[in-house]
């Protein structure tokens, strides 16, 4: 079956390479749009996120019209992602633009530029954000990634991710490679944040309501001393893309460090901002607001700090 799964897999690869980029995102939202009808499950669990978010202020019409957006968003987003990685940065620079770099941290008089790190979500073609060293080359992009479960499929998904030139560390097996990454500078470590982690998170608002979130950036950016950004990647167009990098985030209180959970709300108030911005570039077939257990997530009172 695995073999099946590489042959299909690999043949669908080769077909969208083929065609122009605007053709394949045509093809991705109109395959999203079929999805929207035939995946029940990740079509509750996007009307089901919305109503939670959105209930009190969009009717059931315009929940339902978000969703199906979302499943064609989703559709766009991966066809292009199979596309876009084979690509070069010239042929991708008229669809993808680098915005608010500036706010990085400028090389020394040697070229070596601190390292950071960027807590990135699930946003518009989340894998672009690994084509940014091509764009800033001061800087080494890494990531991490958790492997799938059928290798050949597992080597056909990193084959096309490190064309970008990003190094990539699977999160249970290569823990020591990417801290011997982290002691050199001028790395840039996009840690993906925006979704449900079982263990070893805390229990902070998004949206409005509580629910179980990563620390992985908070506790990168600590132990390293880095500077500390969120990075979104919104969608101007068809098969077109803005990557913003957002603010700094405080990692420390005059001369003590905040606690990982002031940090993450920090994020998580990022994230949200562009949630609302542009409701159906987001993840949104993902139950972010699964309930652990003793856990509750009544809604938050908003707050000027909270989306």
């Amino acid at each position: 079956m695995e073999t099946l799964l590489y042959i299909i897999a690999r043949g669908l690869v080769a077909f969208l390479q083929s065609l122009s980029l605007t053709t394949v995102a045509r093809l991705g939202r109109a395959g999203g749009g079929l999805a929207y009808w035939l995946d029940v499950r990740h079509r509750r669990a996007a009307v089901n996120g919305l109503k939670l978010v959105f209930g009190r202020e969009k009717s059931a019409a315009e929940i339902r019209a978000l969703a199906r957006e979302n499943f064609k968003r989703l559709g766009e987003n991966y066809c292009c992602a199979i596309k876009t990685a084979s690509m070069t940065a010239e042929e991708l620079r008229p669809h993808c633009e680098f915005v608010g770099m500036e706010k990085l941290p400028p090389p020394d008089a040697d070229g070596k530029a601190p390292s950071v790190v960027v807590a990135i979500g699930h946003f518009g073609n989340f894998e672009l954000y690994a084509r940014f060293g091509q764009y800033w080359p001061q800087f080494q992009c890494a990531t991490t990634y958790r492997a799938l479960r059928e290798p050949s499929l597992n080597r056909l998904m990193q084959s096309l991710r490190e064309r970008s030139g990003c190094l990539f560390f699977e999160r249970k097996s290569q823990g020591d490679a990417l801290r011997a990454a982290m002691a050199r500078r001028s790395i840039i470590l996009g840690l993906l944040s925006d979704q449900r982690t079982i263990r070893g998170g805390v229990f902070i608002p998004f949206l409005g309501k509580e629910c179980s979130t990563t620390t992985a950036p908070a506790v990168f950016a600590l132990r390293y001393d880095c500077p500390l950004y969120t990075a979104i990647c919104y969608r101007t167009g068809l098969a077109r893309w803005r990557v913003v990098l957002g603010e700094k985030i405080p990692t420390h209180h005059s001369e003590s460090a905040r606690s990982t959970e002031e940090i993450m709300r920090d994020v998580n108030e990022a994230f949200g901002e562009a949630v609302r911005r542009d409701p159906a570039n987001w993840f949104w077939v993902h139950n972010r607001w699964k309930l652990q257990a003793g856990k509750r997530n009544p809604a938050v009172k908003p707050t000027a700090n909270v989306s």
